[in-house]
């Protein structure tokens, strides 16, 4: 081989590694990274989208996604796109002592570059280890009705709230875009016959007590409306009693003022007004005392009364 030739081979050689020195220095950052430079162990700088420098051989470029990333909990997700529960960590206790089934989508990104590549070894198992405990932590402050229907959304912020204070203070550079509930029940068929069960008896209590209520309001009116009568009705008979006593009273006055004036003639006319009044309602018999045999009369007015008898005591009592 001439020197020509080795002159032409080397020069071929060094063009090469020029061009392998110049594309390894250059390198280009997309929309969803961010790019963290370290030269000898130690970080020089974090880029965005772009294209950078680097020293070839010194500097070292780290890139790391920093898209949303979404992650179940409390369940798998198969090669079909099932998903498959996970009774390790989905099933929960209750602040009531129920066991329940929850399901968790968690949505996360990377925040911090720098600390997501050097602050842990596995940030996203760290990341998962707090969403559980803080999950766990959370449904045991709520009854397995709450976390069944009407306390899911609470449960969910409850939880991005504990995440995001834990996170903080871990500083694994990742943060919470959002948690949610996919699924909640009992974790065994026996359970959820219960479920149903305890539900179908909550129904039929609502059922008995609004039926009660709707009773009550029909016979509170009924009631206070019969009471009002009975008052309106007494209201009525003591008016009545009393303008009677009151008329009694003034008919006594009369005729004691006009007793006081004219005794004997008053006490006369009010015996023959007693007279007037008892003698239709009585039978009279008249005897001289002696005779043995009695004869009764018929009464002066003859009258349908039927309790006649009574009425000659009245009539003996008026004579005296």
């Amino acid at each position: 081989m001439g020197e020509k030739t080795k002159g032409l081979i080397k020069a071929a050689i060094a063009v090469i590694l020029i061009l392998i020195f110049v594309l390894s220095s250059f390198y280009t950052v997309s929309e969803q990274q961010n790019a963290v430079v370290t030269q000898f162990g130690k970080i020089v700088r974090t880029d965005t989208a772009g294209m950078y420098f680097k020293i070839p051989l010194l500097q070292t470029v780290h890139k790391v996604d920093i898209t949303t990333h979404g992650t179940g909990i409390g369940y798998t997700i198969s090669a079909d796109g099932q998903n498959i529960p996970d009774t390790t960590d989905g099933v929960m206790i209750t602040s009531d002592f129920n066991l329940l089934n929850i399901d968790f989508y968690l949505e996360y990104r990377v925040s911090d570059p720098v600390a997501y590549l050097f602050n842990s070894k596995e940030p996203e198992l760290i990341l998962r280890n707090i969403a559980m405990a803080s999950i766990r932590s959370v449904v045991s402050n709520y009854t397995v009705d709450d976390a069944m229907t009407t306390g899911k959304g609470q449960i969910q912020a409850d939880v991005k709230e504990e995440m995001i204070e834990e996170l903080t203070e871990q500083n694994i550079g990742l943060s919470v875009v959002n948690i949610s509930i996919q699924d909640s029940e009992p974790p065994t068929q026996e359970i959820i016959q219960a479920f149903k069960a305890v539900e179908t008896a909550k129904q039929g209590a609502d059922t008995a007590r609004n039926n009660a209520l709707q009773y009550q309001n029909q016979q509170i009116p009924a009631a206070e409306a019969s009471a009002d009568r009975i008052i309106q009705t007494a209201e009525a008979n003591k008016a009545a009693r009393i303008a009677e006593a009151e008329g009694q009273v003034a008919r006594f006055n009369e005729v004691f003022e006009e007793y006081k004036r004219y005794p004997l003639i008053t006490k006369k006319r009010l015996f023959l007004e007693t007279m007037e009044t008892l003698l239709p309602y009585a039978k009279v018999i008249i005897t001289d005392g002696t005779t043995e045999t009695m004869l009764p009369l018929d009464s002066f007015v003859s009258m349908g009364v039927d309790n006649l008898g009574d009425m000659q005591d009245y009539s003996t009592e008026a004579a005296e």
